[in-house]
């Protein structure tokens, strides 16, 4: 088998099939794709809503509830209490299939009645922890989202294993005590750094392992008391940080500036990540042949993965968000907990088996077009059959969506082989995850055929400005947590709750000046995007792929170049 060039249905741009990615396809029974793979992954990012929430009515027991789904919307949502309960069988609102009517636009038909879940939690094990989503085995947490296992963690998203920390991003592995860091690990009092692992006591540094009382420092190892690279002993390093005023708001914004300017003087190693074996990608942990990944730990034989930060995953093809224990897995979002031979799902746990098409499907074997089904077998569109009826119903289907597709009204054509058309999703663009990674205009949404969803806020009382909040943390009383703040760059209200501003007079560290969702994207943006590009080594001048677009100005080595210099 030979390489293969094919152009995306939706962004025109060329785009290859290697004979490894044949022979992947020929092993789940799938044809390859139409969609290049970038298109693939912000397709299914706009399956999913992880930040946006409403406050509505569970339809079940109409008690008030916090969930993705908008109000004004025409759609079924239950409570977590009530989803999970023997109050109702999603079989109940089964059809049978039409041959004569298209496979999604019946799919579509069935999301109009179907209950589905307030929240993706497991909400059993979440304790006064009411605002989380893709959460589960929480305490004490607020607004955190993609995390498990963390105790008194606000606005986080991807943290595991975490304690007594606020604004993070993918911070994991026993950490505590963290402020306004990015994919780091197993470290304590880690402050405004990335890409630290076995840390204590580090402010304002990137790139550090087995490091501790450092600040702006970058590329070390097993270093301490060090500023900007330089090493101080114990004394003048603890006057010089005194001297930095860190509980001062001012001064924390151009220290941002300083350190950022000292780091691009800095090498940068190519990617990020750590004990990788045969690899492409970037934030990559213990992965052995993995190709054009992201964000992914202990993976396994992958490609065109994203944000599987559950250990273990093997045997993939496009898939976003989870792990923990998945295999054979294609072009799917949000699967996890054992789940194997999963086509072209939105919503897979619980050690699901050879499930199609088909969304929030939990603990459920052979299932094709389902929705909301927990712990079915043989299911179509929510009707169970006997094991060969539904084989033989299966294929029928599979033949009927090649030789009558769904196109949609830019004239992408869905057969079968491809991920959901954009217009099942439950999501406007805005409110997708895809938004935080392919950002477009409300015209550009619409004109690549996208639903965006007009904010109606209401007008909040806004009781203080930003800019009015005290310089020092220690000059901010407690009648601040009563306060309505008006968000320095978005406008939006946003408040300071208690167990924040304890923790922020724990660190030391000044209060925010701007809202959860835009410190969540502040974040984002310190990210390398999940994109390679060609680039030549700064020192060697070797061919490398990386995620630093070229005209960058940081300066690049190769993994060689890199190790031998930092290490």
């Amino acid at each position: 088998m030979t390489t293969e060039t094919r152009t995306c249905q939706n962004c025109k741009t060329s785009f290859t099939i290697e004979p490894e990615d044949f022979e992947f396809y020929e092993k789940m029974k799938v044809p390859a794709p139409t969609f290049c793979p970038s298109c693939r992954f912000q397709r299914r990012l706009m399956f999913r809503n992880e930040r946006v929430l409403y406050r509505r009515m569970c339809d079940l027991c109409k008690k008030s509830i916090i969930t993705v789904h908008d109000p004004k919307k025409r759609r079924i949502v239950y409570c977590s209490p009530c989803w999970w309960s023997d109050k109702w069988d999603a079989l109940e609102f089964g059809v049978e299939y039409d041959p004569q009517k298209n496979f999604f636009e019946q799919f579509r038909k069935l999301q109009e009645k179907i209950p589905v879940m307030d929240l993706v939690n497991s909400y059993t094990t979440l304790e006064s922890s009411e605002y989380v989503n893709h959460a589960g085995h929480l305490k004490n947490c607020y607004l955190i989202f993609n995390a498990d296992y963390c105790e008194n963690v606000c606005y986080a998203s991807g943290a595991t294993y975490v304690k007594d920390s606020l604004d993070l991003l993918s911070v994991g592995a026993n950490s505590e005590f963290c402020y306004e860091d990015i994919m780091s690990g197993k470290s304590s009092r880690l402050f405004f750094s990335e890409d630290c692992f076995e840390c204590f006591d580090v402010y304002f540094s990137k790139d550090l392992r087995g490091c501790s009382h450092c600040f702006g420092c970058a590329n070390l190892r097993n270093k301490q008391y060090h500023i900007y690279n330089k090493p101080y002993s114990r004394d003048i390093y603890e006057e010089k940080l005194k001297e930095l005023r860190l509980d001062s708001y001012v001064a924390v914004e151009d220290l941002k500036k300083r350190v950022d300017e000292f780091w691009r003087t800095m090498p940068h190693r190519a990617y990020h990540g750590l004990m990788n074996v045969s690899y492409s990608g970037d934030y990559l942990y213990g992965c052995k042949n993995v190709r054009a990944s992201y964000i992914c730990d202990s993976v396994e034989d992958a490609k065109y993965c994203q944000f599987l930060t559950l250990p273990s995953a093997k045997d993939l093809y496009d898939l976003t968000e989870w792990g923990n224990g998945v295999e054979m897995v294609v072009d799917s979002v949000t699967v996890g907990e054992g789940a194997r031979d999963i086509r072209f799902c939105s919503g897979a746990w619980a050690n699901v088996l050879d499930n199609e098409y088909s969304m929030f499907a939990v603990s459920s074997s052979h299932v094709f077009g389902c929705l909301s089904v927990h712990k079915k077998e043989y299911c179509i569109l929510n009707k169970q059959y006997a094991p060969n009826e539904y084989r033989a119903l299966r294929d029928r289907i599979v033949a009927d969506m090649n030789t009558r597709p769904y196109i949609d009204a830019k004239g992408r054509v869905w057969k079968y082989g491809d991920f959901f058309p954009y217009d099942l999703s439950f999501f406007d663009y805005n409110e997708s995850t895809a938004a935080q990674y392919f950002t477009l205009t409300k015209d550009e949404a619409l004109a690549m055929g996208f639903r965006w969803r007009d904010e109606n806020l209401q007008e909040a009382a806004i009781t203080m400005h930003a800019s009015e909040i005290p310089d020092n943390m220690h000059d901010i009383s407690n009648s601040i947590v009563n306060e309505i703040i008006k968000c320095v760059a978005c406008a939006k209200p946003y408040r300071i709750i208690p167990q924040e501003l304890e923790l922020l007079r724990k660190m030391d560290v000044p209060a925010p000046r701007k809202c959860p969702n835009c410190r969540h994207m502040g974040r984002i943006a310190r990210l390398n995007p999940p994109r390679l590009w060609n680039r030549m080594c700064a020192k060697c001048g070797k061919k490398i792929m990386t995620s630093y677009a070229p005209d960058l100005p940081e300066i690049v080595y190769c993994e060689q170049c890199y190790q031998a210099e930092v290490v």
